[in-house]
């Protein structure tokens, strides 16, 4: 991914030098604490990305094409209040194995953890495509309305019964506290794809190697977040060979189309850059090295 293979000593000084400290290496094992500035380096491919631009292999800003699915998520009223905020997307021709399907998991736990704030700020499920049928509906309703099949499970449990019996719906529960409606995705078969932030349903939320296309949605309370969250997910895809295509999001006051890859702007003042570093670096250098 990188495209080059480094010395461990000069690979050790170059991954610390990218802002990241360096833990240990352990045969292939690299083990890194990424700082909270730099959530895009919490999977391999982003790592990568990041790592080979910055010793000057694969450099400049990646650009991926997105296409369009044709398909929708209705946001319903009923969730204002409640998770109000979602940012979705589909990626298409996957070919996945034990150790992508890994690092797929690995992008959702450590995205949970720190950017997410351990599901509380942003929620992310990856599904099967194949199982979905479009539109897709995001609502909420009366915890004892709601009924599923939950991941790791042999019956299907009322919305109560997972945060009361359920061990991932223990350990979120506090996340939906005092909530008189639960937010839910629903697809056009009425099935119940999951209810975030606590977890996915077993017959449309399992990702295996048969797995080729895939819907993700993050939800939360803020769009951008959630509209960054995604884009860190799909780059990732996208870096393991998949296809990104975006979803129209019919919210009450307007329509949103995501995933929203356009590169953020900002001024960049020269002359105050070169009296912090003490360099006279020209307008040219100052672009290469960015």
């Amino acid at each position: 991914m990188v495209g080059k293979e480094l010395p461990l000593e000069e690979l050790k000084d170059r991954i610390s030098m990218l802002g990241t400290d360096l833990e240990d290496i352990k045969g292939n094992e690299i083990h890194v604490e990424v700082f909270p500035n730099r959530p895009d380096l919490l999977s391999e491919q982003g790592f990568a990305r990041a790592f080979s631009s910055f010793i000057g292999v694969k450099t400049g800003l990646r650009k991926y094409q997105i296409k369009d699915s044709g398909l929708k998520v209705i946001i319903d009223r009923s969730v204002q209040g409640i998770r109000p905020f979602t940012a979705c997307a589909i990626v298409k021709g996957l070919s996945l194995d034990e150790e992508k399907i890994r690092q797929i998991i690995q992008i959702q736990e450590k995205l949970h953890v720190t950017y997410g704030r351990n599901r509380k700020k942003a929620a992310i499920c990856i599904y099967p495509l194949e199982k979905i049928t479009f539109p897709v509906i995001y609502k909420a309703d009366a915890p004892e309305k709601i009924r599923f099949q939950p991941l790791e499970s042999s019956k299907e449990m009322t919305a109560v019964q997972i945060l009361e019996e359920h061990k991932t719906g223990k350990e979120f529960a506090h996340l939906l506290k005092g909530l008189h409606r639960y937010p839910f995705f629903i697809d056009a078969k009425k099935d119940i794809l999951s209810m975030p932030p606590i977890i996915n349903a077993e017959k449309t939320g399992r990702v295996n190697e048969s797995t080729t296309d895939v819907f993700i949605e993050c939800s939360g309370f803020d769009f951008q977040v959630l509209s960054t969250c995604l884009n860190m997910i799909v780059t990732a895809l996208a870096d393991m060979e998949g296809e990104i295509y975006s979803l129209k999001l019919e919210y009450l006051d307007g329509t949103k189309v995501t995933p929203i890859l356009a590169p953020a702007k900002m001024k960049l003042d020269l002359p105050y850059i070169n009296r912090r570093l003490g360099l006279q670096l020209s307008s040219p250098e100052a672009g290469k090295l960015l």
